[in-house]
């Protein structure tokens, strides 16, 4: 079996605090990672030195990305500039949330 192929929704459990990250790729000047969230997400302000896009994949969770608040459903996207103080705030318990991180370095 090719190691390359594999599927995001295996190995997923539920947490009751906290988030738990998971590299899935790293590339260049990429690195792609999947993120499953408690209902109880950490409460920490990130403010990284790269860009990140990410999508929320599963749950609903509430964003905090400088000065704007953003409630996000399955599906739903952003873009976070490098240097952009951003939280989760609130995400949902069921389903708990999982997303796709893709940072970009320069």
């Amino acid at each position: 079996m090719n190691n390359n192929f594999k599927n995001i929704f295996t190995e997923i459990f539920s947490l009751e605090k906290g988030e738990d990250f998971k590299e899935i790729l790293r590339c260049k000047n990429v690195v792609i990672e999947r993120i499953i969230s408690s209902d109880q997400p950490d409460n920490i302000i990130y403010n990284q030195i790269q860009d990140e896009w990410v999508i929320l994949l599963q749950g609903k969770a509430r964003l905090q990305v400088g000065e704007k608040i953003y409630d996000l459903t399955s599906g739903d996207y952003l873009f976070i500039s490098a240097n952009t103080p951003h939280q989760v705030i609130k995400t949902s318990k069921d389903p708990f949330c999982i997303w796709l991180a893709i940072h970009i370095y320069d």
